[in-house]
Order: structure tokens, then C-alpha cells, then sequence
């Protein structure tokens, strides 16, 4: 995964410390960017909704939905989101 190159040795930084890179965001990735774009929209969506009709819960639903459309990678993303969904319309539902 990680090649030595001997003339680079001292200037670069050795395999163990790049191994956190792989659990940050692209954040110029086709993945996340569309994610991001689509889940951002509809979290905006909620926040608007939430704000107008002075309802605490799609408020909060859309806040959660935003800040992991900024944060997450593309595909985490997308199921937070959609578990967020499920739960704001199910606590809807049910009368909260």
C-alpha cells in the first residue's frame, strides 16, 4: 500500500503515520460532493420547514442531517440521513 522510495526516505512520512488518511473526508470526491449536495438540500429542507412552522423536531432533524452532510464520508452520509428521516417521521407519527 505504501512504497519506500529511497531517495525521498527523510522527507517523507513513513506509512504508519498516513494511516489516519483513510478515515477523513475527500472533500473533493464525485461521491461526496453529490452526497453532500443532495442530503444538504433536503436538511435545508427540514431546517426551513422546522424554523417556519416553529417545530422543534424536523428542526433538529435537519441540523443533524446538515452537520453530517458536511463531516461524513459519502456513504455514512447517506445512511445517517435516511435513518434520520425514518426517525423524524416516525417520532412525528407517534406525536412528538
Amino acid at each position: 500500500m505504501c512504497r519506500k522510495n529511497k531517495s525521498l526516505h527523510g522527507t517523507l512520512a513513513s506509512c504508519s503515520q498516513l494511516l489516519h488518511n483513510r478515515i477523513i473526508v475527500n472533500w473533493f470526491s464525485e461521491d461526496f460532493l453529490i452526497a453532500s449536495l443532495i442530503w444538504g438540500s433536503v436538511a435545508s429542507g427540514y431546517l426551513i420547514y422546522g424554523w417556519k412552522q416553529k417545530a422543534a423536531l424536523p428542526l433538529a432533524g435537519g441540523a443533524v442531517m446538515m452537520l453530517v452532510s458536511c463531516f461524513m464520508p459519502a456513504l455514512s452520509m447517506s445512511l445517517i440521513c435516511i435513518v434520520t428521516m425514518v426517525g423524524v417521521y416516525w417520532l412525528a407519527k407517534r406525536g412528538y
